[in-house]
């Protein structure tokens, strides 16, 4: 069986240690590093599974660190920080972190979270009936995992991704905040609804076709989203 490889960086160094203890004895392969420009090479270098990143490090914190991984890496990241703001939470996905796990916290807790996003990464679902999807101008290609608008490829990130497949496989169906969250992110998230509106806001800045073009995905007020068919 394949062990899977993940970087965990935090200049703490006996958070650090626990974290990375806890790993391999779960059976995991662990690279440790305590600043951002660690994690930025070790990423580079042993292209992981998963990235696990403090906040606030000397030289580079892991906001920037998500920053510049997600100009050219789409590996898992869940961002680690003590800091108890939501502000912090919002602006580490707004930036492409995966997930924000507040310090101090469960062992337990955080072994539930690296195998959802492990679990997240290898999962494909099943084929459906139509392998690509049509609507406007914008095409998403269920095997290839690739989206399109008027013919220019779309750089989604992997959660960016599966919550748009989520609502195009379901278009026209409002999906409820708590559906997305149990199919996107697992049976353990079901009141993270801030979560979904900065992805649901990350998705709709790169699906813009100008104030004139058609607008995917509807916000129902308190209840979830829906995606909207340009073709229907």
């Amino acid at each position: 069986m394949k062990k899977e490889n993940i970087v965990v960086v935090d200049d703490e160094k006996s958070i650090l240690k626990l974290i990375s203890s806890t790993l391999k004895v779960t059976g995991y392969n662990v690279y440790t590093g305590i600043d951002g420009e660690e994690a930025i090479t070790l990423v580079e270098q042993h292209n992981p599974d998963l990235l696990l990143v403090d906040v606030r490090m000397p030289n580079l914190g892991g906001l920037e660190v998500c920053k510049r991984l997600r100009e050219w890496s789409k590996v898992p990241i869940i961002v680690v920080s003590a800091l108890n703001d939501a502000n912090y939470a919002v602006e580490a996905l707004d930036l492409g972190a995966d997930d924000y796990l507040r310090k101090p916290f469960y062992v337990t807790e955080l072994l539930a979270r690296v195998r959802t996003q492990l679990r997240r990464a290898e999962e494909r679902p099943a084929q459906p009936q139509q392998s690509v999807f049509r609507s406007g101008p914008l095409n998403v290609n269920f095997s290839r995992r690739q989206v399109t608008l008027n013919d220019d490829e779309v750089k989604l990130t992997p959660t960016e991704y599966s919550i748009l497949e989520q609502l195009v496989q379901n278009a026209g169906k409002v999906l409820t905040h708590q559906m997305l969250l149990h199919r996107v992110w697992g049976p353990d998230y079901s009141e993270e609804n801030e979560y979904l509106r900065v992805y649901i806001g990350r998705i709709r800045r790169k699906l813009s076709t100008g104030l004139d073009g058609p607008r995917f995905i509807a916000t129902e007020q308190g209840v979830g989203y829906r995606f909207i068919d340009a073709l229907a």
